[in-house]
């Protein structure tokens, strides 16, 4: 069986060289992980990532984006970029949000789509690894905002594969894009499947 690694269009963010893929890759392959799926040629959109259950996520991630090759960027608490992490985070991608300025994180992140040509924007619709009743809403504002479609990606660790579902595009309502998201995910994909 051969190993599917997606590929990229020249309209999306790339990111390292052949050394930096090989080195996604073969890390990949060492701790036993898959691609599944297809990233849509477009240059700005939002990921959605989940089951967020463990720590591992977070390795796996950015195994995956070297692997594939595309700069994702992710947003992180501006505590996180000072001296020396800081040089770290911004290197694999990082944003730091200010949550003490006037002007909210949606509003923030939806000015950095603004600004910049190409952005893909990973986050976590739980919000954290603890067992959450509902997804925070956030990315829903910032595609709608942004006005740019959501990738919905699984970290399905019962079978170890990164799954790109197809594309979707804001709806009306949060309640229509929790719903039909959501969909996409369940427990036994997760690390902790209790956590989900």
């Amino acid at each position: 069986m051969t190993w599917y690694v997606p590929t990229l269009g020249d309209q999306v963010p790339h990111r390292g060289n052949a050394c930096s893929r090989w080195f996604g890759r073969t890390c990949m392959r060492l701790i036993g992980w898959r691609f599944a799926g297809e990233i849509p040629n477009l240059p700005k959109f939002v990921i959605i990532v989940a089951p967020h259950t463990s720590n591992w996520d977070f390795p796996i991630g950015i195994f995956a984006q070297f692997a594939l090759g595309f700069r994702g960027t992710f947003l992180g608490k501006d505590t996180l970029f000072r001296w020396p992490l800081g040089l770290v985070m911004r290197w694999l991608g990082g944003i730091p949000v200010f949550r003490h300025a006037s002007g909210n994180v949606v509003g923030q992140t939806i000015d950095h789509f603004r600004r910049h040509d190409r952005v893909l924007l990973v986050l976590s619709p739980e919000g954290t690894r603890k067992k959450r009743p509902v997804w925070r809403t956030g990315f829903h504002y910032v595609a709608r905002g942004a006005e740019v479609p959501i990738l919905p990606v699984a970290l399905d660790y019962s079978t170890r594969t990164v799954r790109f579902f197809p594309l979707h595009h804001t709806a009306a309502t949060v309640a229509e894009d929790l719903q039909e998201l959501g969909r996409h995910f369940n427990a036994t994909m997760a690390f902790y499947p209790a956590q989900y």
